[in-house]
């Protein structure tokens, strides 16, 4: 049954979306002026259901986060420390192996692995944790290292990102998380995000990346500075970037937090803004496979309903985030495996387990395996 739609303007783009025509950027700038949420959302929800049914993906995974040592001062971040602050901490490799083992399980299929710029660990001390964590864990699928981090490994050992993504690789990382986009605007990474990678640059790494034939997320931060420009050319961008490699997997939105961010006098987002960020991305980034609704970011209850605007994956259990909660995220750290499924579930889609590249995970009581 098709919504009432109130906003004219909204029409056009439901004959778009129906006949499977791309959407432009006037479009996305319509998505995400008009009042009619729920139209926007009833449009997402065509395309969500177009691709993947009544689905909705999740993952056992456990984040792991190494060091908040920072050389960077981003203004919207709360996890980066320099490396005299007391609440600084950089962890031993066997104290990063031990952390894997205690959030290990037979059902954990990934590791994700973040952390800051620090200013001495260098590219063979990352590569010897990876190599550990293989060794250990040799059925767990790494997910290592944002573009930026990367970036900032490379220079430090002198080398060109793709001299420094293959010897990653050859240590175990299997893809790559989408962090440190954030918004591709060079006004607004000025303010929020100076010390890092350009967006061009971060494009470039992705372009790279995925000519190797990694696959990667990509992300975007909102609720900040920027406005509903910056986010549409941040996301055609991406769109561009897709078109050329096909390398992303999925798209992230992340809500920003402003607690404890030198950023602190921004308000929170809200839930409007949340299920937009959900929904006008799942109609502009049309050959991205996956909107992941990331429930550390929303809260599971948002992530629960972006479920009906365009979400088809509600992330993992992640087990003890840090870098959201740092800037204030409320709630839980970690969701167990039967939670996740009743969120989906009372959502009314079906819960579908999957490994870091999408493919269904089969369990029995003994053992679980990867349905190829």
């Amino acid at each position: 049954m098709e919504a009432v739609i109130e906003d004219q303007r909204l029409r056009a783009i439901l004959e778009k979306v129906q006949s499977g025509v791309r959407l432009s950027r006037e479009d996305g700038l319509v998505l995400y002026r008009t009042p009619d949420l729920l139209a926007v959302g009833y449009l997402a929800n065509l395309v969500r259901e177009r691709l993947h049914g009544n689905v909705t993906w999740f993952n056992v995974n456990r984040h792991i986060n190494p060091t908040n040592v920072c050389v960077a001062s981003c203004r919207l971040c709360a996890y980066g420390k320099k490396p005299r602050d007391p609440r600084a901490y950089t962890m031993s490799l066997e104290q990063i192996w031990e952390t894997a083992g205690k959030g290990w399980s037979e059902e954990v299929t990934e590791f994700h692995v973040v952390g800051g710029l620090h200013p001495e660990l260098s590219l063979d001390w990352y590569c010897q944790m990876l190599r550990g964590l293989k060794q250990r864990f040799p059925r767990v699928h790494l997910k290592a290292l944002t573009l930026v981090e990367i970036a900032w490994l490379a220079r430090r050992a002198g080398i060109p990102v793709r001299e420094a993504l293959e010897r990653l690789m050859a240590a175990g990382v299997d893809s790559l998380p989408g962090g440190g986009a954030e918004i591709f605007s060079e006004r607004v990474r000025r303010i929020i995000c100076d010390h890092k990678i350009s967006g061009e640059e971060w494009l470039a790494a992705a372009r790279e990346a995925h000519q190797l034939g990694l696959r990667s997320n990509c992300t975007m931060l909102y609720g900040h500075i920027e406005t509903g420009e910056d986010r549409v050319d941040h996301l055609l961008k991406l769109r561009a970037l897709q078109d050329e490699t096909g390398g992303f997997q999925a798209f992230v939105p992340l809500a920003f937090h402003p607690e404890n961010t030198r950023l602190r006098h921004l308000p929170a987002t809200t839930g409007f803004a949340d299920l937009r960020n959900i929904a006008v991305p799942r109609l502009l980034l049309d050959n991205v496979p996956h909107i992941k609704a990331y429930w550390v970011s929303l809260t599971p209850q948002i992530a629960q309903v972006a479920q009906r605007f365009g979400a088809d994956d509600l992330d993992g259990t992640v087990i003890e985030e840090r870098i959201h909660h740092e800037a204030g995220a409320a709630g839980r750290q970690a969701l167990r495996r039967s939670e996740l499924v009743r969120l989906i579930r009372e959502a009314g889609r079906e819960a579908l387990e999957r490994d870091s590249l999408y493919r269904p995970v089969v369990r029995s009581e003994t053992a679980r395996r990867v349905a190829v």
